[in-house]
């Protein structure tokens, strides 16, 4: 094979050959880089079904992206022969290196982490290994992990239920009937010919972590048969020592880690590796603080027994910055995203309580100022995403992203979170906790403040102190808070009267709940704003939610943005920019804060900080369609209208059926004269969205466009309508002004200033009422309207 050429693969040489296939080095001359060659038996390869099968795994196993997995580059067929194209690993296998016992314990700890980590994104990809063993460890030459023939077991699917067909080889080239070594590595159900899942692999993971700590696989004995009893019946080997420098408790802390992979049920073993990955590191870590990382073990010994080492109830609490080399520095992170929590119950009833902790974890982190931390909204676009954490870091222009799980189980809930280096996907940090459901919400201040320290961020006072500052949680209340906010963010009147009911059910729930008066507030606000109910009525209810929101916790920046309405009803603009300041202070990544205040700056005629800010609020949160339609309402009240008509018709390719973006985009084609665009865009959102702002909107259009008869009959629309329900004032004056007439636009506008209308804030940007600036009545107006000088 030596010299011959396989597709456009030159083989060079054979670098290694198992019961597998042979390995080559070889030249890929497309790209003119050196790979690994692996053919694959004939025999194999012969049951058409199988190797349908093998391809299928292998291609999923191509699309696996993580430095500690070895790259699958392709599967190809020529000249009769079935090979994959791998990434070649310069280094050796494990077994070479445990047959060395040349390692520290901390070493080969550092390395099991990185396989655990490389075998959790394959089981987050829904891919099995099925042979996880020594020899399918490489050990690079710069000293790190790499799994290499993921799928390849499936070739040999169903394994062999008989131990008598159990290949063997000798043990030390002398004992005769010693089992192969994937045998040694099998998981029960394995052994017993049953389906597996990710937890057989983590049975496997077990038993080379216990061969790395103990000198040799936890099973293996002389014959398949009794190797295949042990697997079934015999418990995990005690770890009775692992040299002079290794506590006592980290032996323990070792033994119960291994005790948790090797459980007879999966049920009793750890359910990710996510979570094993997070007790390595945790070791680890305990092994550094104690100066016992350099220790180098003696030939270990195993103790064939049940050590009784138990740790349930158990969990370690432990902070581990790892995978940077020595003088590197982690001040360069200054943007995380948290990933949404996985509900590790599987529960469907439990996913808004994991989502809640998720918010929670996201609050807490945005309170450090040094940190630009993505808004939930955002993040929860990659709920149950498959995506690689580089993806979705660069999708979200972040340099970090903290990611985890929840597990409750009755009155108690674990929780693990990890922060992982956005450009080298490397495991920063790790942490576990086990905490009573009321107490839980202190855990993500305590992740905040180990991020913080890890990053090397320096902490205010203040800062300390918020995040010091937890309340106990009320599951069922923070639940419906969370409804809530997903109903309000839809900017419906539908959307906002079920947010309303939500935030009300989360007060009832618990009375004490800040942030559920906050959420109260904003429905409130949001009517009156979009024309949905009438100001006069909403707006004292507004500030009433929000000054509790306030009496009861007066550090919550969602309280202070709530009450910075103000600026809206009462026309105290100070005020209003005072409260947004504070809400930004207290919680600087508060997406809703920032686009609140570049409303405020273009309702003052600052169209530059305006859309500065708003820009601030889209990289805190680039999911948003309010966010991303408010750019276009920004950039259509500073007059650039082709500018405007281009965000809105950003948005809308994300976001279809968004009715703020139609709007923006049909006023916006009124300034360019696009009429007939401009009622096309703004017929077909009012259908879907009748609110006196769109059919004010179209009103206006209809006038403009020299359509006299369409406008006066949406101006009796309107008017009729507001005989049972409210109707914005300021709406019905768009109309009589593109209607021409100047009396009655006045007479309406009267009508908008006394009922405090949503959108008169903006009346001295809005391009609709130019013509009337020069009217002493719009300058009486301006003037009552408290704008600054």
């Amino acid at each position: 094979m030596v010299g011959r050429t396989l597709s456009h693969y030159r083989v060079l040489e054979e670098i290694g050959r198992g019961g597998m296939g042979i390995v080559y080095r070889a030249l890929d001359l497309k790209l003119n880089r050196e790979v690994a060659l692996k053919l694959l038996p004939q025999e194999l390869m012969a049951d058409s079904e199988r190797k349908r099968r093998f391809i299928q795994e292998a291609r999923a196993a191509a699309a696996l992206d993580h430095p500690h997995i070895a790259t699958v580059h392709e599967i190809d067929e020529a000249e009769g022969e079935t090979f994959i194209v791998l990434e070649l690993i310069r280094g050796e296998k494990l077994r070479d290196v445990l047959n060395a016992r040349r390692l520290s314990v901390a070493r080969y700890l550092e390395l099991a982490t990185e396989a655990a980590e490389g075998l959790a994104r394959a089981h987050e990809r829904g891919i099995v290994h099925r042979d996880l063993k020594p020899a399918n460890i490489m050990v690079t030459e710069d000293g790190h992990a790499k799994i290499i023939d993921f799928g390849v077991a499936k070739l040999v699917e169903p394994l062999p239920r008989e131990a008598s067909e159990l290949e063997t080889r000798p043990q030390g080239g002398t004992t005769p009937g010693v089992v192969m070594g994937t045998a040694s590595y099998m998981s029960p159900e394995q052994v017993r010919g049953e389906d597996v899942d990710p937890r057989s692999d983590i049975f496997s993971f077990g038993s080379v972590l216990c061969e790395m700590l103990g000198g040799r696989a936890p099973f293996e004995r002389r014959s398949g048969i009794e190797t295949v009893n042990a697997i079934l019946n015999d418990p995990a080997p005690g770890l009775l020592s692992l040299g002079t420098g290794v506590s006592p408790e980290a032996l323990s802390n070792l033994q119960r880690i291994v005790d948790k992979c090797l459980g007879k049920d999966a049920a009793e073993r750890y359910q990710t590796m996510k979570d094993l990955a997070v007790d390595l590191r945790s070791v680890r870590r305990k092994l550094e603080a104690a100066g016992q990382v350099g220790a180098r073990p003696k030939r270990l010994r195993l103790a064939w027994t049940l050590t009784g080492v138990a740790a349930a109830g158990v969990l370690l609490v432990v902070a581990l910055k790892l995978g940077l080399r020595e003088g590197q520095s982690l001040s360069g992170i200054e943007s995380i995203a948290v990933l949404p929590l996985e509900n590790l119950s599987r529960d469907p009833d439990e996913e808004y309580f994991v989502d809640g902790m998720t918010e929670a974890l996201i609050t807490d982190l945005a309170k450090i100022g040094a940190l630009q931390v993505i808004s939930r909204t955002s993040v929860m676009q990659y709920k149950d995403a498959r995506k690689p954490l580089r993806e979705i870091a660069r999708e979200l222009d972040v340099d970090a992203v903290v990611e985890g799980s929840v597990l409750r189980v009755g009155d108690r809930v674990r929780i693990t979170a990890q922060l992982i280096h956005a450009e080298t996907d490397r495991h920063l940090w790790a942490e576990s906790y086990e905490r009573d459901l009321r107490d839980v919400l202190a855990v993500h201040s305590e992740v905040a403040q180990a991020i913080a320290r890890e990053i090397e961020v320096k902490l205010t006072p203040q800062e300390k102190s918020r995040l010091a500052t937890v309340r106990p949680l009320v599951p069922e209340a923070h639940e419906a808070y969370l409804r809530g906010r997903h109903y309000w963010n839809q900017r419906t009147e539908e959307g906002m009267r079920k947010a309303l009911d939500y935030f009300q059910q989360a007060i009832e729930k618990d009375p004490g709940y800040a942030i559920a008066f906050s959420g109260l507030a904003d429905s409130y606000t949001m009517l009156a704003f979009f024309g949905f109910a009438a100001p006069n009525e909403m707006g004292p209810r507004a500030w009433a939610a929000a000054m509790k929101a306030l009496e009861i916790d007066e550090t919550l920046a969602e309280a202070h943005a709530s009450a910075s309405t103000t600026w809206v009803f009462e026309r105290d603009w100070k005020a209003g920019e005072e409260q947004l300041k504070k809400a930004l202070e207290l919680n600087p990544s508060y997406a809703t804060a920032h686009s609140w205040y570049a409303h405020l700056l273009t309702a003052l005629g600052r169209p530059e900080e305006a859309i500065a800010r708003r820009r601030q609020a889209q990289r805190l949160d680039p999911f948003s369609p309010i966010i991303s339609a408010a750019i276009g309402w920004d950039l259509y009240a500073a007059g650039f209208y082709d500018e405007a008509t281009k965000q809105a018709l950003k948005t809308l390719e994300a976001f279809p059926d968004f009715w703020i973006a139609q709007w923006v985009l049909g006023i916006s084609y009124v300034q360019q004269g696009k009429l007939d665009e401009a009622l096309d865009v703004l017929e077909h959102a009012a259908v879907s969205e009748e609110n006196s702002n769109l059919i004010g909107a179209l009103g206006h259009a209809a006038a403009v466009s020299g359509d006299r008869v369409r406008a006066i009959g949406i101006l009796d629309q309107m008017l009729e309508r507001s005989k049972t329900r409210y109707v914005s004032a300021y709406d019905i004056a768009l109309v009589f002004q593109g209607l021409g007439d100047t009396e009655k636009t006045f007479e309406w506008l009267e009508k908008a200033y006394k009922e405090r209308a949503g959108w008169l804030f903006m009346v001295n940007v809005e391009p609709r009422f130019s013509s009337l600036r020069s009217d002493p009545r719009f300058r009486d107006l301006v003037r009552r309207m408290n704008f600054p000088e």
